[in-house]
């Protein structure tokens, strides 16, 4: 047993002290340059979307030109109420941009701590493995709220002062306020942030298993993109279901009259299975390694 499991067993942690202990993680984390270049980046992503569909709106014509090409299924309905631009960042970003930022922050959890050689003396301190590691976890899925937020407050920003705004049209062809519209692009946005729980899970699990945190950066992402290559092979079909990113854009339904629940139930469910079974692993990890750093 080490020096920091005694003093875990020993010394009695207030709940106090735990919501200080993620104050502090919370604050060293949105602190950190790396941190806040991410949400930039994830914040000029809808500017860039609205400037390109203004500048190419701008002689009347649909977006894409009307070649029925690809991009977000609400691309075409942004010059038309700039709400829209909310969900179409937020099905632009979703693929790459977000579940890598997330990929770095959760990477860089322990395995950056190791690094820095900071993870035992956090140790010692009253927090204990299992607390540190809730902590963590805390922090990253925080992090994916706030990362999702940032675009779709950025794109409401946005699309209020380049396009109209107004009733809704839904994908099912029913109108809705502009009230009830806000109140499902805040939805949707949670269900983003929801929809990346399991990356978050495991990245941690990722950092749990090395010292070095660029490598669990590294290996993160590496995943990140490795699964939604695997996700576009139709030989896959039978195993693309149990992808953590199989159900990301179903989010989608929740623009339809009435609401398509099956695919978003799908969605949070294989969420917090992947969870369950990658914070199991990092749990499992992380209290039976032995910290040398």
């Amino acid at each position: 047993m080490s020096r920091a499991d005694v003093v875990e067993s020993a010394r009695p942690v207030s709940p106090l002290w735990t919501f200080g202990l993620l104050r502090n993680e919370l604050t060293t984390t949105f602190r950190r340059w790396r941190t806040l270049a991410l949400l930039a980046v994830l914040a000029g992503v809808p500017v860039l979307v609205g400037i390109a569909v203004k500048i190419e709106t701008g002689d009347g014509s649909s977006p894409g030109g009307g070649g029925g090409g690809g991009g977000p299924a609400f691309i075409s309905q942004i010059t038309n109420n700039g709400l829209f631009l909310v969900f179409t960042a937020l099905a632009a970003t979703l693929p790459f941009f977000l579940p890598m930022a997330i990929g770095v922050v959760a990477g860089d959890a322990i395995a950056g701590e190791a690094n820095a050689g900071t993870l035992r003396y956090l140790l010692v301190s009253p927090a204990g493995r299992t607390r540190l590691l809730l902590t963590k976890y805390a922090t990253v899925v925080l992090f994916c709220l706030a990362a999702t937020l940032v675009v779709a407050v950025s794109a409401l920003t946005v699309g209020a002062l380049l396009f109209p705004l107004g009733d809704l049209t839904t994908i099912s062809g029913t109108h809705i306020s502009f009230a009830e519209g806000l109140g499902r692009a805040l939805l949707i946005a949670l269900v983003v942030a929801a929809s990346l729980i399991g990356v978050a899970a495991l990245g941690l699990f990722v950092s749990t298993l090395t010292n070095s945190g660029i490598a669990a950066m590294a290996t993160t992402v590496g995943l990140l993109i490795t699964v939604q290559i695997l996700d576009q092979i139709p030989q896959l079909h039978a195993l693309q279901p149990y992808f953590f990113s199989h159900y990301w854009l179903s989010f989608a339904d929740l623009m339809r009259e009435p609401v398509y629940w099956d695919d978003l139930a799908k969605n949070l469910g294989l969420q917090a299975l992947y969870a369950a079974v990658f914070g199991s692993a990092a749990w499992a990890r992380f209290t039976t390694k032995d910290i040398t750093a």
